[in-house]
């Protein structure tokens, strides 16, 4: 590992870094974020994209910055990703080394600064499609990076888009009434909560009205349509670990669908348990070998 890669691990002093981490990390995830299923050279970079993903993310989400700062601080990531001198953003370094040595595109990291600069200016969702062309940002990078890491064909974008997609939905879905409640943040498209004749107070109460639960309910049923589009990534993917993932985080995010289905998000987050890991697992390997 390279000096720069190195830097993953070691904090800024942040007196003078730009970054303002949350504290989160990979295991606190609902997918798998580079596991053991990733082949091991590769793996590092996995970990630089989550990295430089994550503290992006958080510097949108952290409620002490005015949004024009946030979208200054992005913007340095991004300059310094380009290759301006700098070390008050080392996740950018570091990503910035990671691209040198796997030599893949930049596109994919520059995408995802454009979906957060847009978590620092904007609130709401018009409808579906409005949803659908943040996540073309904020979810669809992901995917394909790791996929170009392992060299697999463009072909195997479409699916990974909708797989993406659909995790990106099922996280605010899980997140709708957090979002709303500190950040004022609302994912759920403002036609659909027209629809029914509510607005977006309803996210703030203990419990969902029942009118409510019929919106979540059909962005349920076009997540799971995106969902129904994933199926077809794996049997595209070359790499039998990235195969094996692929198909496990697919089963995943069924699973998940189904219990926002069942539980109420805004009474209590819904969660995967460690059951719907161990059942994606084995889901996942059998799929694979059957490519």
């Amino acid at each position: 590992m390279t000096a720069e890669l190195a830097e993953l691990h070691e904090p800024a002093d942040p007196a003078h870094s730009i970054e303002t981490p949350s504290g989160k990390g990979r295991n606190a995830e609902n997918f798998p974020v580079g596991s053991f299923l990733i082949r091991r050279d590769l793996r590092q970079h996995v970990h630089a994209f989550y990295r430089f993903a994550r503290n992006a993310d958080d510097i949108a989400d952290n409620p002490a910055l005015s949004p024009a700062d946030k979208v200054c601080r992005l913007d340095r990531m991004a300059a310094i990703l380009d290759g301006a001198p700098g070390g008050d953003s080392p996740s950018a370094t570091a990503m910035r080394e990671s691209l040198a040595q796997t030599r893949t595109t930049a596109q994919h990291c520059h995408d995802v600064l454009h979906a957060f600069r847009l978590d620092a200016t904007k609130l709401r969702y018009h409808d579906w499609n409005d949803l659908m062309a943040y996540c073309r940002y904020s979810a669809s990078p992901v995917g394909r990076q790791l996929l170009d890491l392992h060299r697999e064909s463009r072909e195997t974008w479409p699916a990974s888009d909708a797989l993406c997609s659909a995790l990106q939905v099922l996280n605010h879905l899980q997140d709708c009434a957090d979002d709303y409640r500190a950040l004022d943040r609302v994912y759920v498209p403002m036609t659909d909560l027209e629809a029914e004749g509510i607005g977006v107070e309803t996210l703030g109460a203990k419990a969902a009205c029942p009118r409510l639960r019929r919106v979540l309910h059909n962005m349920l049923d076009r997540t799971d349509a995106l969902v129904a589009t994933a199926h077809g990534l794996a049997p595209r993917v070359v790499s039998p670990g990235l195969r094996w993932e692929c198909a496990a985080i697919v089963e995943l995010a069924t699973r998940l669908a189904r219990r926002l289905r069942r539980y109420d998000p805004l009474a209590d987050r819904v969660r995967l348990q460690k059951s719907d890991f161990m059942a994606a697992f084995v889901v996942g390997v059998l799929q694979g070998f059957r490519r």
